[in-house]
Protein backbone atom coordinates (compact mmCIF):
# COMPACT_ATOMS: atom_id res chain seq x y z
CA UNK A 1 0.00 0.00 0.00
CA UNK A 2 1.07 3.75 -0.29
CA UNK A 3 2.22 5.33 2.54
CA UNK A 4 -0.12 7.34 3.99
CA UNK A 5 -2.68 3.86 3.86
CA UNK A 6 0.06 1.73 5.67
CA UNK A 7 0.42 4.57 8.31
CA UNK A 8 -3.61 4.36 8.85
CA UNK A 9 -2.91 0.27 9.08
CA UNK A 10 -0.64 1.14 11.53
CA UNK A 11 -2.47 3.13 13.13
CA UNK A 12 -5.26 0.83 13.65
CA UNK A 13 -2.71 -1.93 14.89
CA UNK A 14 -1.18 0.45 17.59
CA UNK A 15 -3.59 -0.28 20.47
CA UNK A 16 -2.96 -4.13 19.85
CA UNK A 17 0.71 -3.43 20.15
CA UNK A 18 0.43 -1.45 23.01
CA UNK A 19 -1.87 -3.86 25.33
CA UNK A 20 0.91 -6.83 23.77
CA UNK A 21 3.86 -4.52 24.87
CA UNK A 22 1.68 -4.00 28.32
CA UNK A 23 0.93 -7.63 29.37
CA UNK A 24 4.87 -8.68 28.51
CA UNK A 25 5.68 -6.00 30.94
CA UNK A 26 2.94 -7.00 33.85
CA UNK A 27 4.57 -10.82 33.19
CA UNK A 28 7.99 -9.42 33.24
CA UNK A 29 7.10 -7.38 36.72
CA UNK A 30 5.49 -10.48 38.19
CA UNK A 31 8.29 -12.43 37.63
CA UNK A 32 10.68 -9.76 39.19
CA UNK A 33 8.66 -10.11 41.80
CA UNK A 34 8.73 -13.69 42.30
CA UNK A 35 10.50 -13.93 45.75
CA UNK A 36 8.12 -11.20 46.91
CA UNK A 37 5.04 -13.43 45.97
CA UNK A 38 6.66 -16.60 46.77
CA UNK A 39 6.88 -15.70 50.57
CA UNK A 40 3.89 -12.79 51.00
CA UNK A 41 1.50 -14.18 48.50
CA UNK A 42 -0.39 -11.80 46.09
CA UNK A 43 0.35 -8.84 48.39
CA UNK A 44 3.95 -9.06 47.74
CA UNK A 45 3.07 -7.83 44.09
CA UNK A 46 2.51 -4.45 45.55
CA UNK A 47 5.07 -3.85 48.30
CA UNK A 48 7.25 -2.69 45.63
CA UNK A 49 5.59 -0.71 43.70
CA UNK A 50 8.39 1.23 42.85
CA UNK A 51 10.19 -1.21 41.10
CA UNK A 52 6.89 -0.59 38.45
CA UNK A 53 9.33 2.60 37.58
CA UNK A 54 12.17 0.79 35.69
CA UNK A 55 9.03 -1.51 34.12
CA UNK A 56 7.71 1.50 32.86
CA UNK A 57 10.96 2.47 30.78
CA UNK A 58 11.50 -0.66 29.58
CA UNK A 59 7.94 -0.37 27.79
CA UNK A 60 9.23 2.87 25.88
CA UNK A 61 12.84 1.61 25.40
CA UNK A 62 10.98 -1.53 23.55
CA UNK A 63 8.52 0.88 21.57
CA UNK A 64 11.24 3.19 20.69
CA UNK A 65 13.45 0.08 19.53
CA UNK A 66 10.64 -1.67 17.45
CA UNK A 67 10.16 1.83 15.53
CA UNK A 68 14.17 1.78 14.51
CA UNK A 69 13.71 -1.79 13.23
CA UNK A 70 13.46 -1.56 9.20
CA UNK A 71 10.29 -3.34 7.38
CA UNK A 72 13.26 -5.21 6.09
CA UNK A 73 14.70 -6.60 9.13
CA UNK A 74 11.49 -7.36 10.56
CA UNK A 75 10.61 -9.72 7.67
CA UNK A 76 14.50 -11.24 8.24
CA UNK A 77 12.53 -12.29 11.63
CA UNK A 78 9.72 -13.41 10.71
CA UNK A 79 10.69 -15.23 7.01
CA UNK A 80 14.22 -16.25 8.65
CA UNK A 81 16.37 -15.14 5.41
CA UNK A 82 18.61 -12.78 5.40
CA UNK A 83 18.47 -11.98 1.39
CA UNK A 84 15.36 -11.30 -0.10
CA UNK A 85 13.32 -11.36 2.80
CA UNK A 86 10.14 -9.75 1.90
CA UNK A 87 7.14 -12.04 1.41
CA UNK A 88 6.72 -10.39 -2.18
CA UNK A 89 9.96 -12.16 -3.00
CA UNK A 90 8.57 -15.39 -3.41
CA UNK A 91 4.67 -14.18 -4.61
CA UNK A 92 4.44 -16.18 -7.87
CA UNK A 93 7.28 -18.57 -7.63
CA UNK A 94 6.23 -20.00 -4.45
CA UNK A 95 3.03 -18.95 -2.55
CA UNK A 96 0.60 -18.06 -5.40
CA UNK A 97 1.68 -22.20 -6.44
CA UNK A 98 0.57 -23.69 -3.42
CA UNK A 99 -2.48 -21.42 -2.68
CA UNK A 100 -5.34 -23.51 -3.99
CA UNK A 101 -7.53 -20.35 -4.71
CA UNK A 102 -5.21 -18.93 -7.46
CA UNK A 103 -5.09 -20.56 -11.53
CA UNK A 104 -1.92 -20.30 -12.33
CA UNK A 105 -2.95 -20.53 -15.75
CA UNK A 106 -4.18 -16.90 -15.29
CA UNK A 107 -1.32 -15.58 -13.27
CA UNK A 108 0.90 -16.32 -16.20
CA UNK A 109 -1.46 -14.77 -18.67
CA UNK A 110 -2.02 -11.63 -16.60
CA UNK A 111 2.15 -11.60 -16.48
CA UNK A 112 2.30 -11.71 -20.20
CA UNK A 113 3.16 -15.67 -20.33
CA UNK A 114 6.50 -14.44 -18.97
CA UNK A 115 7.24 -15.05 -15.04
CA UNK A 116 9.33 -12.43 -13.18
CA UNK A 117 13.55 -13.44 -13.80
CA UNK A 118 14.25 -12.96 -10.31
CA UNK A 119 13.18 -12.41 -6.59
CA UNK A 120 13.53 -8.49 -7.19
CA UNK A 121 11.37 -8.19 -9.98
CA UNK A 122 8.83 -10.51 -8.50
CA UNK A 123 8.33 -8.59 -5.30
CA UNK A 124 8.33 -5.27 -7.95
CA UNK A 125 5.30 -7.03 -9.84
CA UNK A 126 3.45 -8.24 -6.73
CA UNK A 127 4.12 -4.92 -5.55
CA UNK A 128 2.48 -3.10 -8.17
CA UNK A 129 -0.60 -5.71 -8.22
CA UNK A 130 -1.02 -4.35 -4.62
CA UNK A 131 -1.51 -0.95 -5.52
CA UNK A 132 -4.26 -1.62 -7.41
CA UNK A 133 -6.07 -4.24 -5.46
CA UNK A 134 -5.56 -2.97 -2.18
CA UNK A 135 -8.99 -1.61 -1.66
CA UNK A 136 -10.36 -4.98 -1.70
CA UNK A 137 -11.57 -5.55 2.08
CA UNK A 138 -10.02 -9.21 2.16
CA UNK A 139 -6.76 -7.41 0.77
CA UNK A 140 -6.86 -5.12 3.61
CA UNK A 141 -7.68 -7.16 6.06
CA UNK A 142 -4.61 -9.54 5.23
CA UNK A 143 -2.07 -6.59 5.42
CA UNK A 144 -3.34 -5.24 8.45
CA UNK A 145 -3.19 -9.01 10.22
CA UNK A 146 0.57 -9.74 8.60
CA UNK A 147 1.47 -5.58 9.57
CA UNK A 148 0.26 -6.80 13.26
CA UNK A 149 2.16 -10.05 13.31
CA UNK A 150 4.94 -8.79 12.30
CA UNK A 151 5.71 -6.05 14.30
CA UNK A 152 4.65 -8.37 17.00
CA UNK A 153 8.01 -10.27 15.98
CA UNK A 154 9.62 -7.81 16.22
CA UNK A 155 8.58 -7.00 20.18
CA UNK A 156 8.51 -10.48 21.03
CA UNK A 157 12.22 -10.80 19.95
CA UNK A 158 13.03 -7.60 21.65
CA UNK A 159 10.88 -8.75 24.77
CA UNK A 160 13.46 -12.25 24.88
CA UNK A 161 16.33 -10.14 24.71
CA UNK A 162 15.52 -7.51 27.01
CA UNK A 163 13.31 -9.10 29.17
CA UNK A 164 15.17 -12.04 29.65
CA UNK A 165 18.58 -10.98 30.07
CA UNK A 166 17.18 -8.79 32.76
CA UNK A 167 15.50 -11.66 34.55
CA UNK A 168 18.41 -13.65 34.71
CA UNK A 169 19.58 -10.86 36.15
CA UNK A 170 17.25 -9.56 39.33
CA UNK A 171 15.67 -12.52 39.39
CA UNK A 172 16.97 -14.98 42.10
CA UNK A 173 14.94 -18.06 41.58
CA UNK A 174 16.29 -20.61 39.00
CA UNK A 175 12.68 -22.22 37.84
CA UNK A 176 11.67 -18.66 37.78
CA UNK A 177 14.18 -17.67 35.31
CA UNK A 178 14.22 -20.76 33.28
CA UNK A 179 9.93 -21.13 33.08
CA UNK A 180 9.97 -17.12 31.83
CA UNK A 181 12.85 -17.46 29.14
CA UNK A 182 10.82 -20.61 27.98
CA UNK A 183 7.77 -18.55 27.74
CA UNK A 184 9.34 -15.51 26.12
CA UNK A 185 11.30 -17.99 23.68
CA UNK A 186 7.89 -19.68 23.12
CA UNK A 187 6.03 -16.64 22.37
CA UNK A 188 8.34 -15.50 19.74
CA UNK A 189 8.62 -18.88 18.24
CA UNK A 190 4.70 -18.88 18.09
CA UNK A 191 4.21 -15.65 16.70
CA UNK A 192 6.50 -15.66 14.07
CA UNK A 193 5.28 -18.55 12.10
CA UNK A 194 1.86 -17.06 12.34
CA UNK A 195 3.39 -14.11 11.05
CA UNK A 196 5.01 -15.80 8.00
CA UNK A 197 1.90 -17.85 7.61
CA UNK A 198 -0.33 -14.40 7.38
CA UNK A 199 2.72 -13.11 5.42
CA UNK A 200 1.90 -15.81 2.81
CA UNK A 201 -1.73 -15.56 2.82
CA UNK A 202 -1.56 -12.23 2.38
CA UNK A 203 0.95 -12.55 -1.17
CA UNK A 204 -1.24 -14.90 -2.23
CA UNK A 205 -4.66 -12.96 -1.82
CA UNK A 206 -3.15 -10.18 -3.66
CA UNK A 207 -2.85 -12.56 -6.30
CA UNK A 208 -6.12 -14.30 -6.14
CA UNK A 209 -7.72 -10.96 -6.47
CA UNK A 210 -5.49 -9.67 -9.26
CA UNK A 211 -6.30 -12.69 -11.24
CA UNK A 212 -9.70 -13.48 -10.21
CA UNK A 213 -11.34 -11.89 -13.29
CA UNK A 214 -8.01 -12.62 -16.05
Amino acid sequence: MGKSARKSLKDQNRPQLWAIIAANAVAFYCVAQWDSISTSGIEGLFKHAANLLPVGLTIILTTVANALISSNNKARLVFLRWQHALPGHRAFSEYAQSDSRIDMARVKRALGNKMPPDPEQENRTWYRWLKETEKFPAVEQSHRDFLLLRDYTALAALFLIGFGLAAWLIVDSLQARLLYTLALLAQFVIVRHAAATVGARFVSTVVAHKTSAQ
